[in-house]
């Protein structure tokens, strides 16, 4: 099996790009689908302003003193001999990020148009580096203008905060799965929130946590639009759940699995628990989310109807694929099993008959 990575590849590769070639003044705007369900938009707008200097300056400066980046200059032309005209780009480092969150149900609650907690998560994960932008983007949930001037001098560092940012979606759709679990990890439950707590992880679909002290219990309703996948996920849960009894495995997460709703979601709308192909339960206890843990406990939760149903497609297409061979053996074998073409033309028409003499009968009789 595979684990999903949390950062977008799509998003890292673009902001390396930039970050390469920042000086060269282009102009961006480009979309990205991430899991079928959350959308972003990168945009990236220069402004341009024409500009004259006297030649008789001896340095001419295009940028504040200690600004990382340089702004990208065109000569245009020189009229009179002592006059310079040039464009000057403006803003180069600047970036838009828009992030389109999936469509909540009715029981979660959203703060703004984020989960709660996203907000502060997207503060302490990216610091001076980012800068939340009030109304957001029409269409988005959130947008972000980002100052790439702003980023660590050091390679290591910049690499691994730009690896934070095309982890976008880990940061806010995992910020209150984050807030829970950091509470388990004190063994403590954080004040404001009810005993069921559902968030969204798929349009208009949502999982539930029940927080104690000691434990988190994690259910999520699984469902699946097309019957052969409801077929081939609710096979791989079963067998997702007896792996989990094998010896190597005794530290990992107790998981669960039932057709009907466990007894923690007693009380939650009937809408919300119509799932197909049943629904799995983890319990997630103190040591699941001890140190650097934590992390990967939020993005493999978070990420877990996807991850199911990335196996679902790899196993649907490898059954293709071995159908697909089979029929092409069985076709070969029906090739070598055909008869001789030109023994199969041969007909009682087409003999010759010759006549004998009574001399030939007599020598064929003796011999």
């Amino acid at each position: 099996m595979i684990l999903l990575q949390s950062p977008s590849r799509f998003i890292l590769q673009v902001l390396l790009n930039r970050v390469q070639n920042i000086d060269k003044g282009v102009e961006l705007d480009c979309h990205s689908v991430e899991f079928d369900d959350v959308r972003y938009h990168i945009q990236v707008i220069i402004s341009f302003v024409m500009c004259a200097l006297r030649l008789k300056s001896k340095k001419i400066g295009f940028c504040r003193p200690g600004m990382k980046f340089l702004c990208h200059v065109e000569v245009l032309f020189v009229l009179f001999h002592n006059h310079l005209f040039y464009t000057l780009c403006q803003y180069p480092q600047f970036m838009q990020l828009s992030m389109s969150l999936p469509t909540p149900p009715p029981e979660t609650v959203f703060y703004g148009g984020l989960p709660f907690g996203a907000i502060e998560a997207i503060k302490a994960t990216y610091g001076l580096i980012a800068q939340i932008l009030d109304p957001p983007k029409d269409g988005y949930n959130l947008t972000m203008k980002l100052n790439l001037a702003k980023l660590p001098e050091d390679e290591e560092e910049e690499h691994a905060l730009l690896v934070k940012v095309a982890s976008l979606r880990e940061v806010v759709l995992g910020a209150p799965l984050r807030v829970v679990l950091k509470h388990l990890a004190s063994k403590t439950i954080s004040p404001g929130i009810d005993e069921l707590v559902a968030l969204v992880h798929r349009p208009k679909e949502s999982f539930f946590l029940l927080p104690e002290v000691d434990k988190v219990t994690i259910v999520f309703p699984m469902r699946f639009n097309d019957s052969t996948d409801t077929v081939l996920a609710t096979s791989f849960l079963q067998e997702f759940v007896e792996a989990r009894r094998t010896a190597g495995l005794n530290n990992a997460p107790p998981c669960f699995w039932s057709y009907s709703p466990p007894p923690e979601l007693e009380g939650v709308p009937t809408q919300a628990l119509s799932a197909n192909a049943g629904f799995v339960t983890f319990v997630i206890y103190p040591r699941h989310v001890e140190g650097r843990k934590l992390d990967r406990t939020v993005w493999s939760l978070s990420t877990f109807h996807a991850y199911v149903s990335y196996h679902v497609k790899c196993s649907e297409g490898f059954m293709h694929t071995r159908m697909r061979r089979r029929v092409e053996s069985l076709i070969q074998a029906l090739d070598r099993a055909k008869p001789d073409s030109e023994g199969s033309n041969k007909t009682a028409l087409s003999r010759s008959f010759k006549r004998l003499s009574v001399k030939d009968l007599r020598s064929s009789s003796n011999s």
